[in-house]
C-alpha cells in the first residue's frame, strides 16, 4: 500500500520541480544569470581572439596581449631564452609583452649616433602609451562584442546583447581600474623564470643580491680609500708637507666615465683630506645621452663646488645637466674664482660618441686651445689653474700659467716643463667605466685621484696626494707623497713652439706602481698614449 501510494506521488513532484524550472526560466534571476555567463563566455573569447597589437617601441616590435586569468600577472616573453613572471597586479588580467622583432637599422644607429639615444629616451614612454592605449581600446572593442554577439546567438533578443555588452564594459573596467589600483612596481625585482632563464638566477643572482653585492663593494672602496689614509698619515716615508690654514686644498678626478663607484671613492677622498672643491676634468659620462643625466644628480650631494669641464663623452645635454647642480661650477671659455683660485677652463670642442657628426681634427683642436690660451695670456688677475679634457688643447698654455689640469687618456702622468708649467693630467677616477674592462683581468684599469695642495697666498701648487686603488679584481691601495722644489718659479713663455705631449706619454715624469724619485721630487715612468 505504501509504495502504491510513492508511485503515486512521484509524477507530481517532478510535475512540481518542472513547474518550478519553467517559473525559473522566465524570472528576472534566470535573465541575469544567462546574460552574466554570456557576458563571460563571449568577452573572453573576444579578448583570446582581438585584445593584442603589434606597437613599435624603441628599436624593437613588440606585441601586447591581455587576457582573461584567474590571478593577475606580467610576463615578459624573450625569446628564445624564455619567460620572465611579475606578481604586478590582483585584478584578473595577465598582460603579455613579446618581443617580436628588433630592427637591426635602428639598433646600430643607437650605437653610432648619441642623439638617437637621446630621441629614444624622449620617444620611448609615448610609444609605451600609444601601444597602451591601443591595446586597451582593442580589448575593450573584443570584450564587448564577444559578449554582444554570443548573446545574440543564444538569445535573439536585442535587449539581451545590448545589457551583456554593458556588462562586459563595466566588467571590464572594473578589472581595470583594479589593475591600477593595485600594481606593485616592486613586483618587478622578483621575477619568476621560466625556459632558459630559469638558469638566470644561479647566473647573475636575484635582483636583491646584485644590489647588495654592489653596495658592499661601493662600501669597500670608501672603507679602503680612509683606511689607507689614515696610515698613510702615520707610517709615510715620504717628503712631509704640512697642511694648515694657508693652504687650499683641492681634489681632481677626471673620467669617470658614468661608474658610480667613483662617487663613493670621491666622498670618502674629500672627507678624509677635507678638499675645498673639486676639479673635474670631464667624461663625466660615457655616452653624453639623455638616459644619462640623471647620473649627475650625485654631484649635489657632495657639499662643496664642483668645478666641471666637458670631455669628449660629454654632450651638451651633459652639460645642462651638471649645471642643474647647484654647487656645480661649469667653465666653458671663461675664468672663475673657486676657493681663492683664478681657474680658467674650456670644454672639448669634439663629441666623439656620435660617430655621424663633423668632429674637428688634432690640428684644429690644438689651434682652438691656441686661441683660448691667446685669449687669457692677459688676463689681470692672472690664471693660477687652467682645466682641459685633453692636453692636445692645453698645449698653447705652456709658459702661460703655473699649472694645466687635463685627464682623457685614462693614464695618470704630470710633466714639469723649462717654462715652469706643469701638466698635471689624471687617471680615471671611474677606473674608466666599462671601458675598464678592455683591458682584462690582468691588467684593469685603477681608481685614480689626485689632492692638490695650494698656498692660499701666492696660488701655487705647493704638493699633491696620488691616491690609486685597484681596478676590477683588485683590492690594493696606495697613496704617493709628491713636493714641488720650486713653487715659486716664474713661468716665462717658451723660445720656440710649445711641444708638451697632447695624449702620449711624457718625457718628464709620472706616478707608476713602481716610482724611482725624479730631481723634481715627482715620480717617474712611461704611461701609454691612448685616448679615449
Amino acid at each position: 500500500m505504501f509504495s502504491r501510494f510513492t508511485a503515486a506521488l512521484r509524477p507530481a513532484r517532478l510535475r512540481e520541480f518542472a513547474a518550478r524550472i519553467a517559473r525559473l526560466r522566465h524570472g528576472r534571476t534566470w535573465r541575469v544569470a544567462t546574460v552574466i555567463v554570456a557576458t563571460l563566455l563571449g568577452g573572453w573569447f573576444g579578448m583570446s581572439l582581438g585584445a593584442h597589437v603589434l606597437t613599435p617601441i624603441g628599436p624593437a616590435d613588440v606585441i601586447l596581449r591581455v587576457t582573461p586569468a584567474w590571478h593577475g600577472e606580467t610576463v615578459v616573453s624573450v625569446a628564445p631564452l624564455g619567460k620572465l613572471g611579475f606578481e604586478t597586479h590582483d585584478a584578473p588580467l595577465r598582460f603579455d609583452v613579446e618581443i617580436s622583432e628588433i630592427r637591426l637599422a635602428a639598433a646600430q644607429e643607437l650605437f653610432e649616433n648619441p642623439d638617437a639615444i637621446n630621441r629614444l629616451a624622449e620617444t620611448i614612454g609615448s610609444d609605451l602609451r600609444q601601444g597602451v592605449i591601443e591595446l586597451f581600446v582593442r580589448a575593450v572593442t573584443s570584450a564587448v562584442g564577444g559578449a554582444g554577439l554570443t548573446a545574440l546567438v543564444l538569445f535573439r533578443d536585442w535587449r539581451r546583447v545590448g545589457w551583456s555588452a554593458l556588462t562586459a564594459l563595466l566588467t571590464l573596467a572594473a578589472a581595470g581600474g583594479l589593475t591600477y589600483g593595485t600594481f606593485s612596481p616592486s613586483a618587478v625585482s622578483e621575477p619568476r623564470y621560466t625556459g632558459l632563464l630559469a638558469g638566470a638566477p644561479q647566473v647573475v643572482g636575484s635582483a636583491e643580491s646584485v644590489i647588495n653585492r654592489f653596495s658592499e663593494y661601493s662600501e669597500q672602496l670608501a672603507s679602503l680609500v680612509s683606511n689607507v689614509s689614515r696610515l698613510y698619515e702615520v707610517t709615510s716615508a715620504l717628503p712631509v708637507y704640512e697642511n694648515d690654514e694657508s693652504t687650499i686644498r683641492v681634489l681632481h678626478v677626471s673620467d669617470i666615465h658614468l661608474n658610480p663607484a667613483a662617487w663613493n671613492v670621491i666622498t670618502s677622498l674629500k672627507d678624509q683630506f677635507q678638499v675645498d672643491f673639486i676639479i673635474d676634468s670631464g667624461d663625466i659620462s660615457d655616452r653624453g645621452s639623455a638616459a644619462e643625466d640623471v647620473f649627475m644628480d650625485d654631484i649635489s650631494q657632495l657639499g662643496v663646488p664642483y668645478v666641471w669641464v666637458r670631455g669628449n663623452h660629454d654632450s651638451m645635454g651633459t652639460q645642462r645637466a651638471v649645471e642643474a647642480q647647484e654647487n656645480a661650477i661649469v667653465l666653458d671659455d671663461e675664468i672663475t674664482e673657486v676657493g681663492g683660485l683664478r681657474i680658467y677652463g674650456a670644454g672639448d670642442p669634439r663629441f666623439t660618441p656620435d660617430k655621424a657628426r663633423d668632429n674637428p681634427t688634432q690640428e684644429e683642436v690644438a689651434a682652438i686651445g691656441a686661441q683660448q690660451a691667446a685669449s687669457v695670456a692677459d688676463a689681470e688677475p692672472p690664471v693660477d689653474v687652467t682645466v682641459m679634457h685633453d692636453p692636445l688643447q692645453a698645449r698653447a698654455f705652456n709658459g702661460e700659467v703655473p699649472l694645466v689640469l687635463a685627464g682623457h687618456g685614462h693614464n695618470r702622468w704630470t710633466e714639469l716643463r723649462d717654462t715652469g708649467t706643469r701638466y698635471f693630467v689624471q687617471g680615471s677616477t671611474g677606473g674608466a667605466g666599462l671601458r675598464g674592462l678592455n683591458r682584462g683581468s690582468d691588467q684593469p684599469t685603477p681608481y685614480e685621484a689626485s689632492v692638490l695642495y695650494f698656498d692660499a697666498e701666492t696660488k701655487r701648487l705647493q704638493a699633491w696626494d696620488d691616491v690609486t686603488l685597484g681596478g676590477l679584481g683588485l683590492t690594493s691601495a696606495r697613496i704617493d707623497r709628491q713636493v714641488e722644489e720650486d713653487p715659486d718659479r716664474p713661468i716665462t713663455p717658451p723660445s720656440q713652439s710649445p711641444t708638451p705631449p697632447a695624449s702620449g706619454s711624457p718625457s718628464a715624469t709620472s706616478a707608476s706602481p713602481s716610482p724611482s724619485r725624479s730631481p723634481s721630487g715627482s715620480v717617474s715612468g712611461s704611461p701609454s698614449a691612448s685616448p679615449q
